[in-house]
């Protein structure tokens, strides 16, 4: 691993613990090689933590670099002021239309946080109850010709913030274990709608997932947003930081989850997430999940450092729908040999997709 990477690392571990790292880690730090990776990664809030605990520890932070970081940290916590008072806002209209609802991540992960308005906001995602059809119905009542996807409606109500309603939490490219995946939500549902958690600053409370259903909810996402444009650090930090609440508070059944993640056929990537655990973050050993995979962790990581938050920094999101189809074959063909099910089905998957987004406009 470069040495500058090593760094960047050593200061994201710095920035989650009080413990591990001496100032003398950082010596020759190049501030703004620094601040680009922290950006690109969607990590400026959480650097922000290391780079005030840095200041007070003595370190010659360069002034020009100190207000950046604040003026861009205080953006983003009066985001996530914004984004807690929408969800709010957002599960009381859909409970007052019978509907019952939770937050997918966003601001439910952000509990889990330290400064949770430090974490960087993206998306209101919201699950909901009903079948698609009446969904969509409800969603296109207010909103004609809103987008449709295969498990979520695009829905306008903010301004401010972009809502989408999920059918279901998230999807696989391959037939089979994508059924086997949408089973296992339904199966779980009925708990995620009921459990609550308090946002900050007295806003009001929002439903969200249970820890339980979030690590193997959570990993789906990630690996089918692996296998679309890309995954970086951020989403990585969540999972960080749902091991650990998860073992704190002993609501992990090690043995159950690992069979559910093989029988979803998640395992393998379960064990390169761990390696970004262990690498990046440091996670010891007994908080993972299933043992750590070297060789897929490696690719992983490589995704990560290249393509950034979603994989905005790769290149691909550039281009034209078109082309992008193309590049996007060639580059999950490179992982057929780590996660074959997956890659040999994704450009069967986004071309259905295709077609079946046109046919329910």
């Amino acid at each position: 691993m470069e040495g500058y990477k090593k760094i960047h690392f050593y200061f994201v571990r710095y920035c989650l613990s009080t413990d591990g790292y001496t100032l003398d880690d950082f010596c020759g730090i190049d501030w703004n090689t620094l601040f680009s990776f922290m950006k690109q990664q969607a990590l400026l809030g959480v650097g922000f933590c290391g780079v005030e605990r840095m200041k007070k520890e003595g370190v010659d932070v360069p002034r020009q670099t100190l207000l950046k970081w604040y003026s861009l940290s205080e953006k983003i916590k009066k985001r996530n002021e914004v984004m807690n008072q929408r969800c709010v806002e957002l599960c009381q209209y859909l409970q007052g239309n019978g509907i019952q609802c939770c937050i997918l991540k966003g601001q439910g992960n952000a509990m889990m946080y330290p400064e949770p308005l430090l974490r960087a906001s993206g998306d209101i995602d919201v699950w909901v109850e009903g079948s698609r059809k009446d969904i969509i119905g409800f969603v296109r009542s207010s909103f004609p010709h809103t987008e449709i996807r295969y498990h979520h409606v695009d829905f306008p109500y903010f301004k401010d913030a972009t809502v989408e309603v999920h059918f279901m939490p998230s999807s696989m490219n391959n037939p089979v274990y994508n059924r086997r995946l949408q089973q296992w939500f339904e199966e779980k549902k009925e708990k995620q709608f009921c459990h609550f958690v308090e946002l900050p600053d007295g806003v009001g409370t929002i439903p969200v997932p249970t820890d339980e259903f979030n690590l193997v909810y959570q990993m789906s996402h990630m690996m089918h947003h692996f296998f679309d444009e890309g995954i970086g650090l951020r989403q990585m930090m969540d999972y960080y930081y749902l091991l650990r609440k998860a073992n704190d508070e002993l609501v992990m059944d090690k043995g159950q989850l690992r069979m559910t993640l093989r029988f979803l056929n998640l395992y393998q990537f379960a064990g390169a997430v761990m390696y970004v655990m262990r690498e990046v973050f440091g996670l010891e050993e007994e908080m993972m999940i299933v043992p750590v995979d070297e060789r897929r962790g490696k690719t992983l990581m490589d995704e990560i450092l290249k393509g950034g938050n979603f994989g905005k920094h790769s290149g691909l999101t550039q281009h034209s729908t078109g082309v992008k189809y193309f590049l996007k074959i060639r580059r999950n063909m490179r992982f057929v040999r780590e996660y074959p099910a997956e890659a040999l089905c994704e450009p069967w998957f986004r071309t259905w997709h295709f077609f079946w987004r046109l046919w329910n406009k």
